[in-house]
C-alpha cells in the first residue's frame, strides 16, 4: 500500500472522526458534568477532519 499525501489525509480525517465521536459520547453518556466541554472539543475534532477530507487532492 502506497502513502501518498492523498491517502494519509484521508485516514488522518478518519481517525479524527472516530476520535471527535468518541469524544462526544464520552462526554453524552459518561460524563455528564463535562458534557459540554467535551462536546466542543469533539466538535473541534469534527471541524479538523472535514478540514482534512476537504484538503484531499488539493495539495
Amino acid at each position: 500500500m502506497k502513502l501518498n499525501k492523498n491517502t494519509i489525509f484521508g485516514w488522518a480525517s478518519f481517525i479524527m472522526f472516530l476520535i471527535g465521536a468518541a469524544l462526544v459520547l464520552l462526554g453524552v453518556l459518561k460524563y455528564l458534568d463535562y458534557a459540554i466541554g467535551f462536546s466542543v472539543t469533539g466538535i473541534g475534532f469534527f471541524a479538523i477532519s472535514w478540514v482534512f477530507n476537504a484538503l484531499k487532492g488539493r495539495v
